[in-house]
């Protein structure tokens, strides 16, 4: 497959000719989900879900369909009838020739005074995982990891716990979005060889629109 960075969270997968995005939000290049046939979407946060560019990507290929939680189904379902789809944890499906597995319930905790909603990962080919926002462990062997690598929710110790825990042949950062040039190298420092010690991880950052081959699983 390749692996397409489409900026902060979101990233494009193709394969054999066929597209999937995961969570093209506010803060992803403005084309992410175009022409993609299968999009995918973790939770109701803005910089995951932007309605006007599922609404696009829709509008502009008929085939196009969203798998998504609950409560993001619930804002699109009705002008989309019959091309939004709802899943939850332990449901697996095939979404434009991909296979996929659901994994985890809830947001990582930004604070108790502010409620948790839904939050979904997805396994896509027994390869790559997209946790959204959390630090959901799928309880298998991951290979390709995407690492959230700062929120509002965490701090960068419980990422490298996070990355010690899965120990994914390799790690891509996704949301990081709110980070200045200046913070990379700060955190490719602390996530690297030389950094806290994540043993054989390969830590690497796709820049906005840059691609990488992934491979493993099925």
């Amino acid at each position: 497959m390749e692996l397409t960075k489409k900026g902060h969270a979101c990233v494009r997968l193709e394969k054999d000719g066929r597209t999937l995005v995961i969570d093209p939000g506010a803060f992803s290049e403005e084309d992410a989900a175009a022409g993609a046939e299968a999009i995918l979407i973790t939770h109701e946060h803005a910089d995951h879900f932007d309605e006007g560019r599922l609404r696009a990507a829709l509008d502009a290929n008929p085939a196009a369909r969203i798998w998504t939680l609950a409560g993001v189904a619930g804002k699109i379902s009705a002008a989309f009838p019959g091309r939004v789809h709802t899943v939850g944890n332990g449901d697996t499906f095939e979404a434009a020739g991909f296979e996929v597995e659901v994994h985890g319930e809830l947001h990582a905790l930004i604070h108790p005074d502010i409620p948790r909603p839904t939050n979904v990962g997805y396994f896509v080919e027994d390869t790559v995982f997209h946790p959204g926002d959390a630090f959901t462990v799928p309880g298998r062997p991951v290979d390709t990891l995407m690492v959230p690598v700062q929120a509002p929710w965490s701090k960068v110790a419980e990422v490298i716990d996070y990355l010690r825990e899965v120990r994914p042949r390799q790690a891509y950062d996704i949301h990081d979005g709110l980070l200045s040039d200046l913070a990379h190298p700060v955190y490719g420092r602390m996530l690297g060889p030389n950094g806290a010690g994540l043993g054989e991880t390969v830590h690497t950052r796709l820049a906005p629109g840059t691609h990488t081959t992934v491979s493993g699983g099925r």
